[in-house]
């Protein structure tokens, strides 16, 4: 009887060692070796196309256009950097009952003019038919297959050929070469090297369906992350209809892109003015609400500032923020004590941005400082106005970018004024909008203009 082989894989990069150590020996992360029953095979099923390996000059490779497949979905498109990628392999990961089996199906059962194969570890025929059947669409070139075992996966591809691949999930899959569990380390990372070499020599689009961690990271190794090409994060309340599909990494477009959609009865309905759903509908004016014109990637939105000041009634002030990063909070609060005289010192602050979305754009800077001083006033902003800056450590405003996107999506919402940095302003002085373009240069200003 041949003795069973064992290896160590470290959960956080894929390492192999030999041996049990405390730290990993190439990440330097302490207790991340986990041993693992393992058998490599050397005749996989998969080996068309097969290339003698030689050497090129990097002047005879010939440069053209990646060709993409363009899915009647705007917001996969946009977040993907203009639609799927031919030869590439996308990992979306989020957590159980987020919606990530209906968006692929949804998005397979739309791409209307292409072959594609949809494999479920997770869920019976029956059970996509009858989510297929809420959707409402039909597809005579989308394809099943419930099934685990790479190989066989494999077998049915090169009878059927497809444009598209569906993998749902990576967890589930298993490798007759590896012998350990499905969702094991090695078993990931091994099935998810078949899918690439698949992926790179076909020319088909592959999407994997990952599962993460109660810590909200992506199970499996990190290494999982670097094999891929894009990298995208499902994320949202499971109590609210709103879902955000946001890029983490691509490597055919930009790591910033941001797709909403609604969840209805009937699947996935994309939202194509979201500043509209990030803006409450308010009957009175109300303080410490303030509006800002932020980016995400190349698209401008709208969205609600909220502040709170109140009298600390403990000790210690509260500094409390959601959507918002604390420590610039605590930069901004500083601004307006050393610039403004405004003492925070003693004052509870909280900040919330509608929607519960996170923004990292230092455009939010301004909209947030007036939002603040509203309810250290307790003086409304007018329901018609909106702010567009970054606030540097002296108090002065500062230019951001692409002022005339952010300007235009202003306009087309019904705002009659924006506050923009002077310096902006310069460079929109040949440019003529239907909404005053009000310039600012310091907080000082700002307090004066509207307090």
């Amino acid at each position: 009887m041949s003795k069973t082989k064992t290896a160590f894989f470290c959960k956080n990069c894929g390492a192999e060692s030999a041996k049990w150590t405390g730290k990993c020996s190439s990440c330097n992360e302490w207790n991340t070796l986990i041993e693992e029953v393992i058998v490599k095979g050397t005749d996989k099923e998969w080996n068309d196309n097969k290339t003698k390996i030689k050497i090129v000059s990097l002047q005879d490779i010939n440069s053209a256009e990646e060709e993409r497949i363009f899915s009647n979905d705007a917001e996969i498109n946009r977040v993907l950097g203009g639609g799927i990628v031919a030869g590439s392999i996308v990992l979306v990961a989020g957590e159980p009952g987020i919606g990530k089996s209906t968006l692929f199906l949804q998005m397979g059962l739309h791409l209307k003019e292409k072959v594609v194969l949809y494999v479920s570890g997770e869920e019976s025929e029956q059970q996509i038919k009858m989510r297929a059947n809420r959707i409402g669409e039909n597809n005579n070139q989308f394809f099943l297959l419930t099934e685990t075992n790479t190989q066989l996966i494999f077998k049915e591809i090169k009878k059927l050929r497809p444009d598209v691949l569906i993998v749902d999930s990576v967890q589930t899959l298993q490798s007759p070469y590896i012998d350990s569990s499905p969702g094991s380390i090695s078993q990931i990372r091994e099935c998810a090297a078949e899918l690439q070499r698949f992926a790179k020599d076909s020319g088909t689009a592959v999407f994997l369906i990952g599962h993460i961690t109660k810590d909200g990271n992506i199970a499996g190794p990190k290494i999982l992350e670097h094999m891929v090409d894009t990298v995208l994060q499902f994320e949202g309340d499971r109590h609210h209809t709103y879902r955000i599909l946001r890029t983490l990494k691509n490597r055919f477009g930009s790591t910033s892109e941001l797709g909403i959609y609604e969840m209805t009865g009937k699947g996935m309905r994309p939202v194509s003015n979201p500043s509209e759903i990030l803006i409450t509908n308010k009957e009175e004016q109300l303080s410490g609400i303030a509006i800002a014109a932020t980016m995400e990637g190349i698209r401008p939105l709208l969205i609600e500032t909220q502040a709170l000041v109140t009298q600390s009634v403990y000790g210690t002030p509260q500094r409390t923020v959601s959507g918002f990063e604390l420590r610039r909070l605590q930069l901004l609060l500083a601004v307006l004590e050393k610039r403004g005289g405004f003492q925070f010192g003693m004052k509870d602050v909280f900040v919330n941005i509608a929607g519960g979305i996170k923004v990292e754009d230092p455009s939010i800077d301004l909209a947030i400082v007036c939002a603040l001083l509203s309810s250290f006033e307790d003086i409304a902003l007018p329901n018609n106005i909106c702010f567009c800056g970054e606030i540097g450590l002296s108090g002065e405003i500062r230019a951001v970018n692409r002022i005339e996107q952010r300007i235009a999506e202003a306009e087309k919402l019904g705002f009659e004024k924006i506050v923009v940095s002077k310096f902006n302003a310069k460079a929109l002085t040949n440019m003529k909008f239907n909404i005053e373009v009000v310039p600012l240069s310091k907080v000082e200003e700002v307090y004066s203009y509207f307090f």
